[in-house]
C-alpha cells in the first residue's frame, strides 16, 4: 500500500549569475543628450527552491532566483527576479552521496526598475516593471556530505518570452549551494 504523504522534502539555498546579452541600444534617458547604452544581463544571483518528493523519483518544486543587487539599465537601477513552478524527476535514485534531478517548469520573470523620475521611467522599455512568461529547464546534482545536509551545483535555462529589455530570449544561469531534506531513505 502506498502512503499518501511525502517522502521527501527539501530547500536548498544557492549563488551563481545569469546571463544575457545587450540589446546594442542607446537610450537618451534623462534628455539631457547623453545616451546610456542598455546593458547585458550579469551579475550575482541569488537561488531558493523547495522541493516536495511524491515518489522515490518523481516530485513537485519551486524555484526563484534575483539579482543580489541592483544593476544600472541605461542609467536607471533595476533588479530582474525569475521564478518557477516545477515537475522533478530523478533519474538514478540510490540512497547514497549523489542524486542527479531535472527539472521542467513555467513561471514568470519580472524586471523591475527603480527610476529616479518618471521622466527618466519613459525612456527604458518596460519600465517601473515589466512580467514576462518563462519557461525553465535545469538540471542539478546532490552530493550528501551528511544524512540531510547536501551541496547542490545546478545549470538552469530561463526562456523569457519577448524578453525585449535584453538581447536575448534565452537566459542560463550557473549556480551553487547547500541544501536540507527529511524523509530520505527513512
Amino acid at each position: 500500500m502506498q502512503s499518501a504523504f511525502a517522502q521527501e522534502v527539501g530547500a536548498y539555498l544557492n549563488v551563481g549569475s545569469a546571463f544575457a546579452t545587450s540589446t546594442g541600444a542607446r537610450i537618451d534617458t534623462y534628455s539631457d543628450g547623453t545616451l546610456y547604452k542598455t546593458p547585458a544581463l550579469s551579475g550575482a544571483f541569488g537561488h531558493i527552491g523547495g522541493d516536495v518528493f511524491l515518489s522515490k523519483r518523481i516530485a513537485v518544486g519551486g524555484e526563484i532566483s534575483w539579482r543580489l543587487d541592483q544593476g544600472d539599465y541605461a542609467g536607471i537601477p533595476y533588479r530582474p527576479t525569475f521564478y518557477s513552478a516545477d515537475f522533478i524527476y530523478r533519474p538514478a535514485y540510490r540512497k547514497g552521496r549523489w542524486e542527479p534531478e531535472l527539472r521542467a517548469g513555467i513561471g514568470g520573470a519580472r524586471i523591475h526598475f527603480f527610476p529616479f523620475d518618471d521622466l527618466s521611467c519613459a525612456q527604458a522599455p518596460g519600465c517601473p516593471a515589466s512580467d514576462h512568461f518563462q519557461q525553465h529547464l535545469a538540471a542539478a546534482a546532490r552530493w550528501y556530505f551528511a544524512d540531510h545536509f547536501f551541496l547542490r551545483p545546478a545549470i538552469d535555462v530561463h526562456h523569457v518570452d519577448n524578453l525585449y529589455e535584453f538581447g536575448s530570449s534565452w537566459v542560463p544561469e550557473f549556480s551553487f549551494g547547500i541544501g536540507y531534506s527529511v524523509g530520505r531513505g527513512e
